[in-house]
C-alpha cells in the first residue's frame, strides 16, 4: 500500500513508478536501472546529497557508517531495507539488535532525515532500500572514491531476519568463512577484497581489536603479523580491560579519505582488524586474495574501479522488486499499516 497522505499524488506516482519500472524490464524478471526515479522523483539525487552533506558537518564519521548500512543490509535476505527496521514484539525481531549491529551500526537518524525530505518532494516514490544505496554511493564520492552508476528500483521488504543478521561477516572470520559467506550471496574473491577496501576510512571499537593485540587465537600473546609499531600504538590506544567502546581509525593514515591506503597499509602490516590483515598476511591468502591486495595497493585507479563494480554486484543481491511482496515504506522504521 502506498504512504496514504496525499491520496491522488499518491497514486499518479505509483502510475508514474510502473512506468519508469516496466521500462527496466529484461525478459519475465524486473531488473534495476539508472534511470529508474528520472520521471517519478529527478531530483532525488540531490536530496540524498543536501541531507548527506548537512549531516557531515557535524559528524566526520557518517559517510563510513552509510555505506556499512548498506552492506549489512543486503547481506541479510538482500537489499531489501530490512535493517532498517525497528523491532515489533511478536511480529519483528530487528536486524538492529544482532551482534553486528547492536551498539555499532549507526546512521538510522540521517536515513530518517533523508526519507523524510524525499517525502516532501516526491511522496511515495523512492524507497528505503534504494535510500541505502545512494547515500552509499554518496558517501563514497564525497570522500574522494569513485562514483558508480547507482541503480534502482528496489522495494522495501516487509520482514527483518535476526539470525542472518547475526551472521554478517565478522571481523573475527578466518579467510575461508570469509569467502564462503561472499559466495553465498554470489559476491565473489575479487568482490570480498574490494568491499573490505570500505575500511579505508571511518571507525572501529576496541572490542574488535583487543584478540589480536593481547590474546590472539587463544595465545596470550599478540598477533605476530601485527606491525610492532602500529601494535605499541594501538595498545595505548585500546588497553587491556579498556573499554571495549573506545574507537580507533580503521585507517591510521588517511581515516576520512576514501583512498587505496587501506592495501598500503596490509602491506606493512597495519590492518586494523584480523579479518583484514588476513587478506594479506593469512597462508591461504597467497595467491588468492593477497595478489589483489597488492593490485589494489600499486594502483588506486584499480581499486576505484573494482570498488564500483562489486557495490553494483553487492547492491544486485536479491533486491526486491515483486510489488506483491514488496512496497514504499512511508517511515522507513516500520512497515506500512503496522
Amino acid at each position: 500500500m502506498a504512504c496514504s497522505s496525499s491520496r491522488s499524488t499518491a497514486a499518479a506516482g505509483v502510475v508514474l513508478a510502473m512506468v519508469v519500472a516496466a521500462l527496466c524490464l529484461h525478459g519475465a524478471a524486473a531488473q534495476l536501472c539508472e534511470d529508474y526515479y528520472d520521471d517519478t522523483c529527478p531530483d532525488a539525487y540531490a536530496i540524498v546529497k543536501k541531507v548527506l552533506v548537512d549531516a557531515h558537518r557535524s559528524d566526520v564519521r557518517i559517510f563510513a557508517s552509510l555505506i556499512r548500512l548498506h552492506f549489512h543490509d543486503c547481506f541479510v535476505q538482500g537489499c531489501d531495507g530490512s535493517l532498517l527496521l525497528d523491532g515489533v514484539p511478536g511480529v519483528i525481531n530487528s536486524e538492529k539488535g544482532a551482534r553486528p549491529n547492536n551498539g555499532s551500526a549507526r546512521g538510522y537518524e540521517v536515513v530518517d532525515k533523508v526519507k523524510a525530505a524525499l517525502e516532501d518532494a516526491c511522496h511515495g516514490v523512492v524507497s528505503c532500500a534504494d535510500i541505502l544505496a545512494i547515500a552509499a554511493e554518496i558517501s563514497v564520492e564525497l570522500s574522494g572514491g569513485p562514483k558508480w552508476g547507482i541503480l534502482l528500483g528496489r522495494l522495501d521488504g516487509r520482514t527483518a531476519n535476526f539470525s542472518s543478521a547475526s551472521n554478517l561477516p565478522s571481523p573475527f572470520d578466518n579467510l575461508t568463512v570469509l569467502e564462503k559467506k561472499f559466495r553465498d550471496v554470489r559476491l565473489n574473491t575479487v568482490d570480498l577484497v574490494a568491499l573490505s577496501g570500505a575500511h579505508t576510512f571511518g571507525r572501529a571499537q576496541c572490542q574488535f581489536v583487543t584478540d589480536r593485540l593481547y590474546n590472539f587465537s587463544g595465545t596470550g600473546r599478540p598477533d605476530p603479523t601485527l606491525n610492532s609499531g602500529y601494535r605499541a600504538f594501538l595498545t595505548q590506544r585500546c588497553p587491556l580491560n579498556g573499554n571495549g567502546s573506545v574507537l580507533t581509525n580503521l585507517d591510521p593514515t588517511t581515516p576520512d579519505t576514501f583512498d587505496k591506503n587501506y592495501y598500503t597499509n596490509l602491506e606493512v602490516n597495519r590492518g586494523l582488524l584480523d579479518s583484514d590483515q588476513i587478506l594479506k598476511s593469512a597462508p591461504e591468502a597467497q595467491g588468492v586474495t593477497a595478489p589483489i591486495v597488492d593490485q589494489f595497493a600499486r594502483s588506486q585507479d584499480a581499486f576505484f574501479k573494482s570498488f564500483a563494480q562489486s557495490m553494483i554486484n553487492m547492491g544486485n543481491i536479491q533486491p526486491m522488486t515483486d510489488p506483491s511482496v514488496g512496497e514504499i515504506r512511508c517511515n522507513c522504521r516500520k512497515v506500512n499499516d503496522s
